[in-house]
């Protein structure tokens, strides 16, 4: 009897173990190999899904996407404050998303499809921004969008703690909402 394989929940896997050897190791050290060794497949089995490193990558980083969002809309949809908390690195599996989401930033200046995936990352963040400001006012989105990813940037360089980073989006949301 052949064994059935569920392809979905194993390409998540193997998203899953990208994001352990970035968190443990840095972007750089992802490759068709290390991501092979850290699930426990052979690299001719890792093929089978991706091809190559940078579809590895965009799709690691899609599934960061779709994690996030799918926390967000289980979660209150009222409470702006804790919307945005779920793309922050407050916490260590959320700091591992925005490390993950971020080293696409720089990733995606050499490579047109992690450019992609980062573009769709920052559409995202924004949209959900524009959402969440009181008003159709685009400036104020950016700002929030702005606030956000700075905030993150201070958390993950180790210039505020997360501590100090949700006072500030709190002290924000305060001024934003009146």
């Amino acid at each position: 009897m052949p064994k059935i394989v569920d392809h979905t929940e194993r390409r998540r896997e193997l998203g899953e173990a990208v994001w352990r050897v970035i968190d443990r190791d840095g972007v750089a050290e992802v490759s068709i190999r290390t991501v092979a060794a850290e699930s426990g497949w052979s690299s001719g089995a890792l093929r089978h899904y991706f091809a190559t490193r940078a579809e590895l990558l965009a799709f690691a980083c899609e599934l960061v996407i779709t994690k996030v969002t799918e926390r967000i809309e289980a979660g209150p949809r009222t409470d702006v404050s804790a919307i945005l908390r779920e793309t922050m690195p407050l916490d260590p599996e959320r700091r591992t998303e925005v490390s993950i989401m971020f080293s696409f930033l720089a990733l995606g200046l050499g490579d047109p499809a992690l450019a992609r995936v980062q573009r769709t990352h920052f559409t995202a963040m924004y949209d959900l921004c524009r959402h969440l400001v009181p008003t159709e006012d685009e400036r104020a989105a950016r700002r929030l969008h702005a606030l956000v990813d700075g905030l993150s940037v201070q958390v993950l360089a180790g210039h505020l703690t997360p501590a100090e980073a949700d006072t500030e989006l709190v002290a924000y949301l305060d001024e934003l909402y009146g």
